[in-house]
């Protein structure tokens, strides 16, 4: 047989048929390749079991609330803190409103969107979701700046997907840290691009971060 390359023993209509063909498939590689393929953006539950056990109580909450509940709030130990020293405001402002709180301490944006697939959300259909999530993302090496905007901006548009009536508050990433350190930096740089995300029509931007943080940049 021939030992002549493969690409001057075809007809020239093959040629530019496979040529066409290869062409095609870089490009789709090539485009598919800039897609987010890193941890915060990667859904996976934790597998301590306290998380797996308040999970399951969310799941509950979800379903007891259903149509009925008319606000949620989602992300992690800030957002459960309303059980805690936040109760009675809670109870003040949100408990009329069939509120249900879907927040777990230590929880990241992959966390998140774990949860949002596996029935946070089931049977509900709130008038809005207020989101606040990424600080545990952005602890030393972690995650990027790009990476923790990327697992944000992946949460939004999760519940945009799953709850096309519900408006998104996005809520900005607290500060950290008694004094000032590369961490708020880090969580204010996040803040900027995610702040992109609202539109002013179905996700909403409030950030009062800044509030905590004294004339002399401390966080008491």
């Amino acid at each position: 047989r021939s030992n002549a390359p493969l690409m001057t023993t075809v007809s020239p209509l093959l040629r530019r048929t496979l040529l066409g063909w290869a062409a095609l498939a870089i490009g789709f590689l090539i485009v598919h390749s800039g897609e987010p393929g890193h941890s915060a953006v990667q859904a996976a539950p934790r597998t301590d079991q306290g998380w797996q056990d308040r999970q399951k109580q969310l799941n509950q909450r979800a379903a007891d609330a259903g149509g009925k509940a008319q606000v949620i709030f989602i992300g992690d130990s800030i957002t459960q803190g309303w059980e805690g020293a936040g109760k009675e405001v809670w109870a003040r402002y949100y408990a009329g409103r069939n509120a249900v709180n879907l927040g777990i301490g230590g929880d990241r944006t992959q966390h998140v969107l774990w949860r949002l697939d596996n029935g946070n959300l089931a049977g509900l259909k709130p008038k809005a979701a207020v989101v606040m999530i990424g600080t545990n993302n952005s602890n030393g090496e972690d995650n990027s700046v790009e990476q923790i905007a990327d697992g944000v901006t992946a949460i939004v548009r999760r519940l945009r997907e799953k709850l096309p009536e519900t408006k998104v508050v996005l809520v900005g990433i607290f500060p950290r840290g008694e004094n000032p350190n590369p961490q708020r930096g880090k969580v204010l740089q996040v803040n900027q691009i995610i702040e992109k995300l609202a539109d002013g029509q179905n996700v909403f931007w409030v950030d009062f971060g800044h509030r905590y943080v004294t004339a002399e940049g401390l966080i008491p």
